[in-house]
């Protein structure tokens, strides 16, 4: 079966996942675990576990976590990095995030961290995740937000769309297999749409080292140079990505939301 685009991404990238220290651990991970509040018994499904670190934060904290995933590469390294840390209760599967093979009320936890902007119809993976929880069960959810009035000073309502849109088509400039990142209340609908109540909403900047985050990615030449050029040209997204150099190296900020909801028992 051909590979997807996603996987064609983020296969050759998967070590570079591995060590990025954004991915690894960066703010919203221990964040995460704290608003969460993992219970020892808890059965944890990691969905797009990438190289892993979600699933391995969580691990230690419940009973056992499957870190599931559509990329053997990233498998394989979370198989590893499990490995490493002696984390005995971690497996791996491969699983489809709208479309997740998991018997109905399995888990107490699903978590997907840094994922979601890549699936085609973020709808269906709510779905899904309200499908494999328990009654009162918990989804946890990291991922980059769009621009929108709090972020972008002197931004109208009617001009949130269009830097939204900006925002995503700059971010699948880089990554192909980006498809949309949601804003904070279109992730508050589709919950709701889906039998959960929300718990609780954090929103976090991210500084990234633009060179590295590029080269993850493996951008050529041009696209680099595209990228570089959207950032410093002054614009609203420009306003939202905060571009600086450091003396050395052009940096850029995104903006993560943690987003905790529940199932309703």
């Amino acid at each position: 079966m051909p590979k997807s685009i996603a996987e064609q991404q983020f296969g050759p990238s998967a070590k570079a996942y591995a060590e990025c220290e954004v991915h690894r651990s960066g703010a919203s991970l221990a964040r995460l675990v704290e608003l969460v509040e993992p219970q020892s018994h808890w059965h944890t499904l990691d969905v797009a576990t990438g190289a892993g670190h979600t699933a391995m934060s969580f691990a230690p904290h419940v009973a056992h976590v499957i870190a599931s995933d559509i990329t053997a590469e990233m498998l394989s390294e979370t198989a590893k990095l499990a490995a490493e840390r002696g984390l005995a209760n971690v497996s791996t599967a491969t699983a489809e995030a709208q479309d997740l093979p998991f018997e109905a009320e399995r888990f107490d936890l699903v978590t997907c961290r840094l994922a979601a902007h890549h699936f085609p119809d973020i709808g269906r993976f709510i779905e899904e995740a309200h499908a494999v929880l328990r009654p009162g069960g918990i989804l946890a959810v990291v991922d980059n937000v769009p621009p929108d009035q709090d972020t972008v000073p002197g931004l109208t309502p009617s001009d949130v769309s269009t830097v939204a849109e900006a925002y995503n088509a700059f971010e699948k400039l880089r990554d192909p297999s980006h498809a949309r990142a949601l804003s904070v209340g279109e992730w508050t609908d589709l919950k709701r749409k889906s039998g959960f109540e929300p718990r609780s909403c954090m929103l976090l900047e991210k500084e990234m080292a633009f060179r590295p985050w590029v080269e993850r990615m493996r951008c050529t030449p041009e696209t680099v140079r595209q990228l570089e050029e959207i950032i410093r040209q002054p614009s609203a997204l420009s306003t939202f990505l905060k571009p600086h150099d450091d003396g050395e190296e052009l940096h850029l900020t995104l903006r993560e939301a943690i987003l905790v909801a529940q199932k309703h028992p």
